[in-house]
């Protein structure tokens, strides 16, 4: 639920969850008998069942991405519609072209020329503002909201890897075009 913590739709989503675990448990204390005396017992009942109902509404306010440890996968569509064009240009300055990565970690460093990184998400875009989705083998593996970031690579196979950045629309859409670099890069055996 809270992806990025601490955009507005996601304090919206945390605060709409709290209050469906306090009507909840207002409801079931109803039932068990052990407070609000005042509340018919079918009042309990109804609190109960509004409070799952206002749980379940905050889960699914901001499932853009579910992310955990740098691995993120989409819970909902992605918007539809006409997508913005963006005149930024992604660049990877590490790793470089054919460079062996030694350990478990990797620096990627970023340029974006023409293109500001924001943290917040929204629907309403703007052509030069969004944040970096990194994906590894085709996987997406993280978002950034800075030009430089550290991968941890310890499940990942000793081989040729292929890393991809995007710079994408603050609602995590892609732009059309896609603004996109890649390199491959081989991971070293320990």
């Amino acid at each position: 639920m809270l992806a990025h913590a601490g955009t507005p739709d996601e304090q919206v989503a945390l605060v709409v969850v709290v209050t469906g675990l306090w009507i909840g448990w207002a409801g079931i204390s109803r039932i068990r008998e052990r407070g609000f005396p005042r509340v018919p017992l079918w009042g309990g009942y109804a609190l109960a069942v509004a409070g799952v109902a206002v749980i379940l509404a905050g889960l699914t306010l901001p499932r853009q991405f579910m992310c955990s440890r740098n691995r993120c996968v989409v819970a909902s569509p992605t918007p539809t519609g006409a997508r913005p064009a963006s005149s930024a240009t992604i660049t990877i300055q590490r790793p470089t072209p054919g460079e062996v990565v030694q350990g478990d970690q990797m620096e990627v460093v970023m340029t974006l020329p023409g293109g500001t990184i924001v943290a917040a998400t929204t629907t309403k875009l703007t052509p030069d503002t969004g944040h970096i989705h990194l994906s590894l083998d085709g996987k997406l593996v993280s978002m950034t909201y800075g030009l430089v970031q550290v991968l941890d690579l310890s499940g990942i196979a000793p081989g040729e890897h292929t890393l991809q950045a995007e710079f994408v629309a603050a609602d995590h859409g892609p732009f059309d075009p896609r603004v996109t670099a890649s390199v491959t890069f081989t991971k070293a055996a320990s």
